[in-house]
């Protein structure tokens, strides 16, 4: 009887420490199989990056590290805006990376497979600092918007694992090369992914005011104008 309680008991103690206890004993697993952590790609190159970034906050009298960020991912552009607030609690824009490469068209992802890059209002899910992509950032493709019209429309498979990655090609994603995804991935480290917010809009909707056009998704208008609100505030003066 005794045999059997301590048995019960180490397997409480075991479930307790793999639930609770991840953030001691992963990382010292990663590392055995010769994965890095982001506290690793941080220790690496997180000294050169700061050095090259900090600059750009300070001309914009923004704290560093930040307290929070919002990523605009402008698709007819093909340009990523990095932003955050000064110390007046002011939006402020602090770098633009380039897209380096483009899959699809503009308008929303639909389901797996057509090559779309999402459009909406999303979070960072986790970093990635083994990403065969040099380095990605996942995205919260699809949002409770997106699954919500999926069951509109009785669409389902709509697809996923949509990042902000490195190197010069993508399926969907929005590459931004290598020392610029370095440069985001430092500051999402940096920053804390819960407090990034990503908008991903088809263009840019503070200066182009036409539609797109699409008759045959009832529901754009609306997911636009989420988008569209959501840009109001990210303006230069």
């Amino acid at each position: 009887m005794k045999i059997r309680i301590m048995i019960y008991v180490v397997i409480i103690a075991a479930s307790i420490l793999f639930y609770f206890g991840r953030s001691i004993w992963k990382p010292y697993a990663l590392k055995l199989h010769g994965y890095k952590t982001t506290e690793d790609i941080y220790q690496s190159i997180g000294q050169k990056i700061e050095t090259a970034i900090k600059p750009k906050f300070i001309t914009a009298n923004a704290p560093y590290p930040p307290n929070h960020l919002t990523i605009i991912a402008l698709k007819q552009e093909r340009l990523l805006e990095i932003w955050t607030h000064n110390k007046n609690n002011t939006p402020v824009l602090i770098d633009t990376y380039k897209f380096t490469a483009f899959s699809g068209t503009i308008g929303p992802k639909l389901q797996s497979g057509d090559l779309q890059i999402p459009e909406g209002l999303y979070k960072i899910e986790y970093l990635n600092p083994n990403s065969s992509l040099h380095l990605s950032m996942k995205i919260s493709y699809p949002n409770q918007f997106d699954k919500k019209m999926a069951r509109f429309d009785n669409r389902t498979n709509l697809g996923g694992d949509i990042f902000i990655h490195g190197k010069f090609f993508t399926i969907g994603c929005i590459p931004i090369g290598d020392r610029n995804i370095e440069k985001l991935f430092i500051l999402a480290y940096r920053v804390g992914i819960k407090n990034i917010d990503v908008i991903i809009a088809p263009y840019d909707m503070r200066i182009k005011k036409e539609p797109v056009q699409n008759s045959n998704i009832v529901w754009l208008h609306d997911k636009y104008m989420r988008i569209k609100n959501a840009l109001q505030k990210y303006t230069i003066n």
